[in-house]
């Protein structure tokens, strides 16, 4: 096992095998009242109100999250640039992304020393139980934003080298911003799967990752391609060092986790939606027919 992957070991270790990832973001900013009908959904909140964003993290760590995922699932270069930012800009909003999810951790820890649970009976305090930053790297359908991360239709886009230009700075800057780990997350497709991991080997990024794939069938990731393939790209670097499911319903999960650890002994992450299909036309999760019909 390499240093890489002995973080994550060490980390699963450290809370008997099984870490609690935070769960929506999007959900619980809305919750706070911010408008999130933009492109650049939950980001939106880095240029109008990047407090909720810390409120949020800090209320998924009291609730006992050990994994924090940061508020750049949707923020891109690219995006920001639309937006009428600069590329400096646009970099350092990224670097921001990060830098909340890690104050708040700061926040969290300081709360915790204060607290007189927190402290044995000679004075010293208790060691605080580990919590990591996921640095958010959504697919370059959520950048799209037309819902097109839950088909894996990219047409024109649908190119290796295209792919991998479009996400190479947005995750050498997260990488380079101070997370625990990169998280790819609502990966649609095998070819964009392809393009983070090369993307891993190519550039001097020295923290894990995981690779997160979508699935509205229970057997196939939503392009259509074979979560197997998909989960075999995954087991070939040693720079994943977990590979999983999210954006999906829970009824899919059991028969997904039996697939995936067929192909990997890698720790396997899930995080489902509650069973809603996405509306891209709406811009809004809606209740599907199988959860009407019942």
């Amino acid at each position: 096992m390499g240093p890489i992957e002995a973080r994550m070991s060490d980390f699963l270790g450290e809370h008997g095998g099984v870490a609690v990832i935070d769960g929506g973001l999007a959900t619980e900013l809305e919750r706070h009242g911010a408008d999130l009908n933009d492109p650049l959904w939950s980001a939106k909140c880095l240029l109008t109100s990047p407090h909720l964003i810390r409120t949020v993290h800090l209320d998924y760590l009291e609730a006992g999250a050990d994994i924090i995922i940061t508020a750049s699932y949707q923020a891109t270069i690219q995006g920001f640039e639309v937006k009428g930012f600069s590329q400096d800009e646009s970099e350092n909003l990224l670097r921001k992304c990060v830098e909340i999810a890690r104050e708040a951790r700061d926040i969290y820890y300081s709360r915790s020393c204060e607290s007189a649970s927190d402290y044995t009976g000679d004075g010293r305090i208790l060691k605080h139980r580990s919590i990591m930053v996921a640095a958010s790297v959504g697919s370059y359908g959520a950048y799209l934003a037309d819902g097109s991360e839950y088909s894996g239709c990219y047409g024109d886009a649908m190119d290796m080298e295209f792919l991998k230009t479009f996400h190479r700075r947005r995750v050498k800057v997260l990488a380079d911003s101070g997370p625990d780990l990169i998280a790819f997350e609502t990966v649609p497709n095998k070819l964009e799967a392809q393009a983070f991991v090369q993307l891993l080997e190519e550039e001097d990024i020295n923290i894990p990752a995981w690779l997160s794939f979508n699935s509205k069938d229970g057997v196939n990731v939503v392009s259509g391609d074979s979560l197997s393939e998909c989960v075999a790209i995954a087991e070939s670097c040693k720079k994943i060092v977990a590979v999983g499911i999210n954006c999906t319903p829970p009824r899919f999960i059991r028969d997904l986790i039996l697939s995936i650890k067929k192909v990997t002994d890698k720790p396997i992450l899930i995080y489902p939606n509650s069973g809603e299909s996405y509306d891209a036309d709406r811009k809004e999760w809606v209740v599907s027919s199988f959860f009407s019909k019942r």
